[in-house]
């Protein structure tokens, strides 16, 4: 095989894209990861903005990637219990990870470290290319490939093409593929805010009826925010004077942790639903965002990705094992079923969650607020919702298993 052929091309490096080609290091499949950014670079001094709540199945992930220790020696923040409020009808639910017999729900991670230790673990191996900055312009069907033009005027070879390249994935317009999507009408107010109280590790949410506010522990003391506002107030939020911003997030947090003291770096990303009418065709597959969006009100957009690439990564793999072809609609099929039916009832459930916990209606605000303090008493119904949170259901992909197959 020449320089320029490869088994399999990952369009993206993002988390998820950097998980799949580190699911397939070290093998004998010859990958190439191509990214138009430059490879980016996690400063300790200083929190990012943007973060994941990586849950236990993205942990096992990583771990058996071997990149689960260099971020804990860097640095992750565990959280053993959820805290939702209703702002409307009172209603409180909490999760402690010990009723399920776990020391932690999740953990709150820097987009940009979980890159660069993925970054760091990819370059080690001697079967992974990494183009970078390019990206892809072109694609060209050939009897037992892809011909893919950069734009730097390279051409490279593929059996597969994966499009890891977020929800305006070119690779996914460039096969033609077709969306379902809409708005929701909201924008994600992020940042890193001091508060009086401390946060015991516990994760908070409070349903507010423009949206929810989520207060998500940091291993400093301080709290990564996420708070869904209407398109509408995202200048106001972002231009707000520090000192009436940590006053107004007080006001909507109903004080769960005292005063909000200081707010750093804000920053403001759109809220939309999106999905993908198919994730592959012959010799392309879509992961993560390429395929799907979901309102981040569960934090589960990134876990959704990461179980992605793990099936995708086992698929290849096996197929690879068992003389078939890497690329073929089989092989794919085989992928799509094995994620597609997951992502659509988690985003449908975010969906209702978003509706449900989004109206005033007397009706509907009695009915959730019973809802929750039902849950609330009864065990098993709390337990079945942090198995999923934690992404341990069935049918996970053997590098998210207790025990990998």
């Amino acid at each position: 095989m020449s320089k320029q052929e490869y088994d399999v091309i990952v369009h993206g490096a993002g988390m998820v894209g950097l998980v799949l080609a580190a699911g397939l290091a070290d093998t004998a499949l010859r990958v190439a990861v191509v990214e138009p950014q430059p490879q980016p670079t996690w400063r300790p001094e200083t929190y990012e903005l943007r973060v994941a709540a990586l849950s236990v199945a993205s942990e096992r992930i990583l771990r058996r990637l071997n990149c689960w220790e260099p971020l804990r020696r860097a640095r992750v923040s565990p959280f053993r219990g959820i805290e939702v409020r209703d702002s409307e009808s009172g209603a409180r639910l909490t999760f402690d990870a010990a009723e399920v017999g776990e020391p932690h729900l999740a953990h709150i991670v820097e987009n940009k470290l979980t890159q660069t230790v993925l970054y760091e673990r990819i370059g080690r191996a001697a079967n992974i290319d990494l183009i970078i900055p390019a990206t892809i312009e072109r694609l060209d069907e050939l009897p037992d490939r892809l011909r893919v033009a950069l734009d730097d005027g390279r051409e490279l070879g593929t059996r597969l093409l994966v499009g890891a390249d977020g929800a305006g994935s070119p690779v996914r317009e460039m096969a033609g593929i077709g969306v379902k999507h809409s708005s929701y009408g909201q924008v994600g107010v992020v940042g890193a805010i001091t508060t009086e109280l401390p946060h015991g590790e516990i994760a908070r949410q409070r349903f507010l009826p423009d949206g929810p506010l989520a207060l998500l522990p940091l291993a400093d003391g301080r709290c990564s925010i996420v708070w869904s506002v209407p398109d509408a107030q995202r200048e106001h939020w972002l231009s707000l004077a520090p000192e009436r911003f940590c006053a107004a997030l007080t006001e909507a947090s109903d004080g769960m942790l005292g005063r909000v003291e200081a707010i750093g770096e804000r920053a403001a990303f759109p809220l939309r639903r999106m999905h993908a009418e198919r994730y592959v065709q012959h010799r392309i597959a879509l992961i993560g965002d390429a395929a799907h969006v979901i309102h981040p009100l569960a934090g589960q957009g990134a876990n959704l990705g990461f179980l992605d690439a793990a099936a995708l990564a086992e698929a290849v793999l096996q197929a690879h094992e068992r003389g078939r072809d890497i690329g073929g609609i089989a092989t794919l099929r085989r992928f799509e079923r094995s994620r597609k039916e997951d992502n659509l009832l988690m985003q449908r459930a975010m969906d209702g969650f978003h509706w449900l916990f989004g109206t005033r209606n007397p009706l509907l605000v009695g009915i959730r607020g019973l809802g929750l303090a039902v849950t609330e008493r009864v065990s098993p119904m709390k337990a079945l919702y942090m198995q999923h949170a934690m992404g341990l259901g069935s049918h996970l992909p053997a590098l998210a298993r207790a025990t990998a197959d």
